[in-house]
């Protein structure tokens, strides 16, 4: 389903082998399929998105989603980031002009496809909205975590900044804390400009890409969901992920 305005949506799904946690983490088997597999199939189930495609690194995992009909494309090794992965795959692929591209994350294996719709709406028929993303209410202590990337916004929904500490500072006040979710949709021209840029101060002091663009003054419009997301980050996580997969299917 195209958005208003002839807007296509496509998602791509950034498959790095190498990962100093986890190396070959796209083709650990999470209930007898790749991990890639099953957030492919969460983006099938999102009327939005009119195609997905895997920008893998790797010829292993390559071949294992042409076995499984999973439309793949080859990129560099080198990415400094996947959102640089995406771009190089959606130029591979020709993607029109005017499209809008999903970041959808490859570890991530119960993702809810609502969370993507919710991702995407904000662009049909909106011009304005250039790059959106998801966050969540948080507890507190949960707020205390620096690999939960934290979120604070303005009254009309835009990031204001994201960090690794705690924000807002609770001076007294309950300070709603939001957890930022590492999924991203880009217009084509924004996924462009992200590359031009470069790294920024403030992205490699907080070890968050995402503030390149805040600190060049490109919106990024927050949607908050109260669907929650779980990642993989170790192969001890996979016996949990198979219970959450098995809970919700």
């Amino acid at each position: 389903m195209p958005g208003s305005g002839g807007t296509d949506f496509f998602a791509i799904i950034p498959a790095r082998y190498e990962s100093s946690r986890f190396p070959g983490k796209p083709l650990a088997l999470i209930r007898g399929r790749p991990m890639f597999w099953h957030v492919y199939k969460r983006t099938l189930e999102c009327p939005l998105i009119r195609k997905t495609w895997l920008a893998t690194d790797d010829e292993r995992i390559r071949e294992k989603a042409k076995e499984l009909n999973v439309p793949a494309v080859m990129t560099a090794k080198d990415h400094a980031s996947g959102t640089d992965r995406i771009l190089e795959a959606a130029e591979k692929l020709d993607l029109p002009s005017g499209s809008v591209i999903a970041n959808v994350q490859g570890d991530e294996p119960a993702l809810h496809p609502e969370m993507l719709s919710q991702l995407l709406e904000p662009f049909r028929g909106n011009g304005c909205v250039v790059v959106s993303t998801l966050a969540r209410r948080i507890s507190g202590e949960e707020a205390q975590n620096p690999n939960t990337v934290k979120v604070v916004c303005s009254a009309s929904g835009r990031a204001l900044y994201f960090s690794r500490s705690p924000i807002p500072y609770p001076g007294g006040e309950d300070p709603g804390y939001l957890g930022h979710i590492g999924l991203y949709a880009y217009t084509y021209e924004a996924l462009r400009e992200f590359s031009r840029l470069g790294p920024s101060h403030l992205e490699r002091t907080e070890k968050l890409e995402q503030l390149r663009l805040l600190q060049a003054d490109m919106d990024i419009l927050v949607k908050t969901t109260e669907y929650s997301s779980f990642g993989v980050d170790r192969p001890e996580d996979i016996p949990r992920m198979e219970k959450i997969l098995q809970e919700t299917e």
